[in-house]
């Protein structure tokens, strides 16, 4: 690793905020370059995938009650839905713990259940899902008060997020070696977690389910989603009526994703022609391969010419900036954020932290645990990854389950380029043409519709698209929910 790149991992170790908020902590990015630098990586065999193994279902009784939130400290008053969260124990032996964050909808009996997955991997699907994005809560500035969120998805659907792996946000193991993990090893927990989750919430057993997220969830979505139909085919287990999935700015196919990343760089002015064709000339983005020195060099200055803009929406001002933004979105949400999540009397109320874990919350904390540079984190405890996904979501198509890829269409991190250029490898039929679709007078994106896959982008969107354009992703998915394409007109 270059000293440059190593003293900013380490600034960002030490600040946290500032490197989220900004350019340095990207831990998608640093995966990446970590699995180049690998001369191998463990990749799921034919056999793990189709081979059924017992899981482990925990007694539950009462334990739904003693989930029920009361009230979160700073809460408003007019709120007419109920929380849950704790814990679901996924492995006894080793004191394995998944923390949890449910809310259910108005008249919930008559709404999907839908389960919400950041990505990272290893980044928290409660503060950064629930409290910045898609929740009914977003946390103010003082960082103690909460405020609704008019267009929260819990408005349309019963919503369950999960902090998975072991070691995101609150969730935690009772063994240190057990932070050693992977895409195999989430799909299983998050499998068994929502197998025990049902037993604890009975009620939710025939609902129909969705399971959505983004970034790497874009790994954890199909991948659990391929465990369910698997299990599902067993007589004697737990049938969970998966009807859908939802993957926004998601990494699916390793060849498509850089290809799209420095095509999007070009193509909005980020960096120069000349740049362009030095990677595009120098550059094998197909092969998983040690990258060259001469293309290296190429890719560094593709990053650097950039400047200090935001990663994840190359349109919006930096946290602390002057600058208004063009989106409804404040920077700073996540300072808010911690806050309010590293307070103990919220932590209290959330039924968190029970066993006093060692570090403050934090986004994406479970990279930290083991104190290392975040480079070996990465690269040494991050053991099995699919380089693509895209068989994976050709067999849901295959099987009914409803698939959408969505795309905020001002990410540079994971492009609408990237998701165009995956969607095009599975050669599918268009039955729907690329269209513009509407929400409060304006265009709010465009879609398409293929044979058993829908296309949305949202205008005006970065990575976390529910941040940035919240009544746009509130109408997106409601017609994900629908089965229908986002509307051609105007609803409103």
């Amino acid at each position: 690793m270059k000293v440059a790149l190593l003293l900013s991992l380490l600034f960002c170790l030490g600040a946290f905020t500032e490197c989220y908020d900004g350019m340095g902590f990207n831990p998608l990015e640093k995966l990446k370059r970590a699995r180049q630098s690998k001369a191998s990586v463990n990749y799921l065999t034919e056999d793990a995938r189709n081979e059924y193994l017992p899981i482990y279902i925990g007694p539950q009784d009462g334990l739904k009650e003693a989930d029920k939130i009361t009230i979160l400290p700073g809460q408003p008053n007019r709120v007419n839905f109920e929380q849950y969260s704790g814990y679901m124990t996924v492995d006894p032996e080793v004191g394995r713990a998944l923390f949890y964050y449910f809310v259910e909808s108005q008249n919930a009996s008559s709404k999907p259940l839908v389960l919400w997955l950041n990505g990272g991997p290893g980044c928290s699907s409660f503060g950064s899902g629930a409290l910045m994005e898609l929740g009914p809560f977003r946390v103010n500035s003082d960082g103690k008060t909460l405020s609704l969120n008019d267009y929260a998805w819990t408005n349309v659907a019963n919503v369950l997020f999960l902090e998975s792996p072991a070691g995101v946000g609150f969730s935690y193991s009772n063994k240190t070696l057990d932070y050693k993990t992977g895409d195999q090893q989430t799909a299983a927990d998050s499998y068994t977690f929502l197998v025990n989750w049902l037993e604890r919430f009975p009620e939710y057993k025939t609902r129909d389910f969705f399971i959505t997220g983004e970034s790497y969830a874009g790994h954890y979505v199909p991948q659990l989603a391929r465990l369910i139909l698997q299990n599902n085919k067993i007589t004697n287990q737990t049938t969970i009526n998966l009807q859908g999935i939802a993957i926004g700015n998601a990494e699916i196919d390793f060849e498509t994703e850089y290809r799209g990343m420095y095509d999007f760089f070009w193509t909005h002015a980020l960096i120069s022609d000349e740049l362009h064709e030095g990677v595009t000339s120098n550059c094998n983005l197909s092969s998983e391969e040690t990258i060259t020195e001469t293309c290296e060099t190429y890719l560094d200055q593709a990053y650097a010419v950039q400047g200090n803009i935001f990663y994840y929406d190359i349109y919006v001002p930096l946290c602390n900036s002057s600058v208004a933004s063009v989106s409804a979105f404040d920077p700073c949400s996540s300072d808010y954020v911690r806050s309010y999540l590293n307070n103990p009397e919220v932590q209290k109320s959330l039924h968190a932290n029970v066993t006093g874990l060692p570090n403050s919350w934090d986004f994406c904390r479970f990279l930290m645990h083991l104190k290392f540079q975040y480079s070996n984190i990465v690269s040494n405890n991050y053991m099995d990854e699919e380089l693509t996904l895209l068989p994976t979501i050709k067999e849901l198509m295959a099987s009914g389950v409803g698939v959408w890829i969505y795309s905020g269409d001002t990410d540079r991190r994971v492009p609408v380029t990237s998701s165009k250029y995956a969607i095009q490898k599975l050669r599918i039929s268009v039955k729907t043409p690329w269209y513009p679709w509407y929400t409060q007078g304006e265009v709010a994106g465009y879609a398409v519709g293929y044979q058993n896959l829908t296309f949305v982008t949202v205008r005006g969107a970065g990575h976390f698209v529910p941040s940035y354009q919240p009544a746009r992703a509130l109408v997106f998915f409601s017609s994900f929910l629908d089965g229908k394409l986002p509307p051609t007109s105007d609803q409103n």
